[in-house]
């Protein structure tokens, strides 16, 4: 489930309490062990995933950044510049040692009972936070760069493509036994803007990981990606989340059968009568079809979001039954492991 584990477990507020920081949280060793195993110990689904943050990864090529309680994510010197591109350098894992440590011993808790799933953002997406300087609900200054200095931000892309590509492959060494890649704001882009300015950088980064760790399933997540889908799926990436906003009988079928699907339940589902979700559940499972599905939220949990309801949402998903003989790509995320 995405987003599984945070604030909306309470083991989680009364940790917060003792570590008010995020980066402190999420940039040391115990604190994210200790996160990630709160859903995995409270709820035992199928996939652990890492508690981090697409942006972990910046100042270790370059971008320092700071998070501001109200604001959020906040870049000081943002990239918009062929002068600014010289701030940038490889990836220095020296400077990431907190996230192989993590999921080595995430790996060796959980062992062969569940997925350990790492994550990074897609080039674009990172690249909105440093050309606008943090988050945005326009999009208008690297939307004109694509317009006024395509060199600066073809160059940036790039930059992060390597930059990225290797950090799936620094976790996937780490233990991490899938990898799901966010391009959160990619569905802010028209689809043919999309297929220019995000699509070459993701599948630039799929046939470096997947020279390297070709038995790695990887995931594209995109929000708002009922536009995107097919696009997606020429990517070569294993399996395709779709939010919550497209319905999962036409998603499964434009995509078709012959790969992967990951979702959809709207996260607002958890917040109606157990009965209901239960329905909903049900409803997805069966749109989705009988292999190749990974059952998950189309978004992250909600904040606000009632335990017993994440509890359920388990409980369901593991009553199901299905032929056990069907070939597939993935029938969950558990199996994955491996």
């Amino acid at each position: 489930m995405m987003r599984q584990a945070g604030r909306y477990m309470a083991v989680y507020r009364k940790l917060a309490e003792r570590h008010p920081s995020f980066r402190e949280r999420s940039e040391t060793t115990d604190l994210i062990v200790e996160i990630s195993l709160q859903p995995w110990e409270a709820f035992h689904p199928d996939g652990v995933i890492i508690f981090s943050d697409i942006l972990t990864p910046l100042p270790a090529f370059g971008v320092p950044f700071d998070i501001e309680e109200v604001s959020g994510p906040v870049i000081q010197s943002p990239i918009r510049s062929e002068e600014d591109l010289k701030t940038l350098h490889p990836i220095d894992f020296d400077k990431l040692q907190f996230v192989g440590e993590s999921l080595s011993i995430l790996r060796k808790e959980v062992g062969e009972r569940a997925a350990i799933l790492g994550f990074v953002g897609a080039p674009w997406t990172i690249a909105t936070y440093i050309v606008e300087g943090g988050t945005t609900r326009t999009y208008t200054t690297i939307k004109s760069m694509c317009h006024t200095a395509p060199h600066v931000l073809r160059a940036l892309l790039s930059h992060l493509a390597k930059a990225i590509a290797e950090y799936i492959i620094f976790q996937v060494d780490a233990g991490a036994h899938c990898i799901q890649i966010f391009d959160s704001w990619g569905g802010q882009l028209p689809p043919d803007m999309w297929e220019r300015w995000s699509k070459p950088y993701i599948d630039e980064m799929v046939s470096v990981v997947k020279k390297k760790c070709p038995q790695t399933p990887i995931v594209l997540y995109i929000n708002g990606n009922g536009g995107l889908l097919e696009r997606m799926k020429g990517t070569g990436v294993d399996v395709i989340g779709i939010d919550w906003t497209v319905d999962m009988a036409d998603g499964r079928k434009r995509l078709g059968s012959d790969i992967s699907i990951q979702g959809n339940v709207d996260p607002a589902y958890l917040y109606s009568p157990l009965p209901a979700l239960e329905d909903e559940i049900k409803r997805v499972v069966q749109c989705a079809g009988t292999k190749g599905h990974i059952l998950n939220l189309g978004h992250g949990v909600l904040v606000g979001t009632p335990e017993e309801a994440v509890a359920h949402f388990f409980n369901v998903a593991r009553s199901l039954k299905f032929d056990t003989q069907v070939d597939s790509y993935v029938v969950g995320a558990s199996n994955l492991v491996g």
